[in-house]
C-alpha cells in the first residue's frame, strides 16, 4: 500500500525539474567533455569531489576490494549531464545508473561511455527525471550523488522527498552546491559568468541558491542525518578546487538516511573530520 500510494503521489503531482533550467543546458550538450570549455570548472572539481565520495563510502565498510573500492556499490547520479562524474565513479568499481532530463545529455553521456568497455558494463544512462525513478526504484540505491544540481530544481523539498525514497536505509547522498550570500553573487555570477566567462552566462540565478543551513534543515526533516558540511573554493586562476572552512560560495554535504529505527549507525560521527580534508 505504501508503495502504490507514494507512486501516486509522485506521479500525479508537479515535477522538480524546471524546464527553464532545461532550456539553458540544451544549447551546451554537445560541450560536456570539452575540458577546456564552458564545464572544465566541473571537470576539474572531480579531483576533490570524487574522493570525499570514495573517502566516506569506505570510511563506512571494512570490505573492499583494494583495485575496485567501490565495487559492489549502486550508486545514482541525479543530474548527470554528460557523465563527468558517472565515469570516475564507475572506474572505482560502482555500479552507476546516470539520469538527466535532457536527452541530450544522455546522447552525449552514453557515446562517451561507449568508448571504455569496461564503463559500458559498469554505467547506464536514463532520460528521466527523479520523479520517475521514485516509480520504478523504492529503495534501490546503496548512494545518491546530486552535484552542482540542487541550485537548478523546481521544489527542493519534494526533490530531498524523492531521494530519501529511491535511496536504501542508511544509504549516503552527496551533495555539492553553491550559499546564497552576497560573495556567492559577485563571484559565482558577476565574476564567473559576467566577467570572466567561467560557466555560461545565465547559467545560475542567485534566487535558487541554497544556504546551508537550510539544506540541513530540510535534509533532517525529511529522515536524513547530515555527517559531513565543508566549504569548496575555486581558484580561476589554477583551474583547481580545494576544501576550506568557509562554505561563503561552494560547499559539500554528507547526509545517511536514517534506518528503520530512526537511527544511523553509531561509527557514523567518527568520519566528518576526516572527510571533509
Amino acid at each position: 500500500l505504501f508503495r502504490l500510494t507514494v507512486k501516486r503521489v509522485f506521479s500525479t503531482s508537479h515535477s522538480s525539474v524546471d524546464s527553464a533550467e532545461m532550456k539553458k543546458f540544451q544549447r551546451l550538450a554537445h560541450k560536456w567533455w570539452d575540458e577546456e570549455g564552458e564545464y572544465s570548472a566541473l571537470h576539474s572539481m572531480n579531483d576533490i569531489r570524487v574522493p570525499f565520495i570514495r573517502d566516506t563510502l569506505l570510511s563506512r565498510t571494512s570490505h573492499y576490494h583494494l583495485g575496485r573500492p567501490l565495487s559492489g556499490v549502486k550508486i545514482l547520479d541525479v543530474g548527470c549531464g554528460g557523465g563527468l562524474l558517472c565515469e570516475p565513479l564507475g572506474r572505482l568499481g560502482a555500479s552507476v545508473t546516470g539520469i538527466d532530463p535532457l536527452e541530450d545529455n544522455i546522447r552525449t553521456a552514453d557515446q562517451h561511455k561507449s568508448f571504455d568497455p569496461v564503463l559500458a558494463k559498469r554505467i547506464q544512462y536514463k532520460s528521466s527525471s527523479l520523479e520517475e525513478m521514485v516509480e520504478e526504484s523504492m529503495e534501490t540505491f546503496d548512494v545518491i550523488v546530486a552535484s552542482e544540481v540542487v541550485e537548478h530544481v523546481a521544489d527542493l523539498e519534494m526533490f530531498i522527498k524523492c531521494c530519501s525514497h529511491v535511496l536504501k536505509p542508511e544509504g549516503s547522498l552527496f551533495i555539492t552546491t553553491i550559499n546564497k550570500t552576497q560573495l556567492s553573487y559577485i563571484l559565482g555570477i558577476v565574476v564567473a559568468e559576467k566577467i570572466m566567462g567561467i560557466v555560461p552566462d545565465g547559467t545560475h540565478e542567485w534566487e535558487k541558491f541554497v544556504p546551508p543551513e537550510e539544506l540541513e534543515r530540510l535534509l533532517e526533516s525529511n529522515g536524513f542525518s547530515v555527517k559531513t558540511v565543508a566549504g569548496m573554493l575555486y581558484n580561476p586562476l589554477s583551474g583547481s578546487w580545494s576544501w576550506t572552512e568557509s562554505m561563503s560560495i561552494n560547499y559539500a554535504v554528507h547526509a545517511v538516511k536514517l534506518g528503520a529505527q530512526g537511527q544511523s549507525s553509531p561509527r557514523e560521527g567518527e568520519e566528518s573530520s576526516a572527510t571533509a580534508g
